[in-house]
């Protein structure tokens, strides 16, 4: 299977997704500069963490009108896998593809330190490999990660059961001491209603090869890949 990761002037995350899928676990990976208005052949396209266009405006607001993000919207609603990794979440959010939208972190300082996840969908290639509830140690870096949304765009998100992850405690309550950027309902990830597109604030890139002291965000990928290359099939 081929991967494609889009790079934004402020990127800082690709070469970490990068290494995962093609050193890792062996893929075809190319960078997708924001400039160019197809995807190619990717069977995968991840938008990575950072600073994009320096987070000027909003963050992720320019980077939501790059040339990329009409191919890779395209390649979303023909049911390809998308993965936003924190500023990736941001841009997915800006560009419609994933509900709700970021305010800045209830402490107003930037965060970065390891956070307890709960994973609370593993029906998705992104989660299959995890069991349901099954808790993660894995690391945050932003300071907009404070996911918002209408009380109605709340219920629906909630209803339709998108939210994927959640900040928990490390024995996996929901504790607002844990909510380590005060978001909505403890929302650390979301997936679109067709279950292709998913975004989460934390890096699963940092947390993939036992070198790092924990190999937590290891199996999204493997399960991602798995999926895709079943898509692909």
């Amino acid at each position: 299977m081929k991967c494609g990761i889009v790079v934004f002037p402020g990127s800082n995350c690709d070469h970490d997704v990068y290494h995962v899928l093609k050193h890792v676990l062996g893929c075809e990976t190319a960078f997708l500069w924001h400039e160019a208005t197809e995807v190619g052949d990717a069977d995968l396209v991840v938008v990575p963490g950072g600073f994009s266009y320096g987070d000027y405006l909003r963050a992720g607001a320019l980077a939501a009108q790059s040339p990329i993000l009409g191919s890779v919207k395209s390649f979303a609603e023909r049911g390809g896998p998308v993965l936003g990794i924190c500023n990736g979440f941001q841009i997915l959010q800006e560009c419609g593809l994933l509900p709700g939208a970021m305010r800045r972190n209830k402490t107003l300082r930037f965060e970065c330190r390891d956070v307890y996840l709960r994973v609370d969908r593993h029906d998705l290639p992104f989660t299959c490999r995890y069991d349901l509830g099954a808790v993660l140690r894995i690391p945050i870096a932003h300071a907009e990660g404070n996911y918002e949304d209408t009380p109605d765009g709340l219920e629906r998100v909630e209803g339709s059961k998108q939210v994927v992850f959640r900040y928990v405690s490390p024995a996996g309550d929901l504790d607002q001491v844990w909510n380590v950027n005060g978001s909505a309902n403890a929302i650390a990830g979301v997936v679109n209603e067709a279950g292709n597109v998913l975004g989460m604030m934390p890096h699963p890139e940092r947390c993939a090869e036992e070198v790092l002291g924990n190999q937590g965000g290891l199996a999204l990928f493997q399960g991602l890949m798995e999926g895709a290359a079943e898509g692909a099939a």
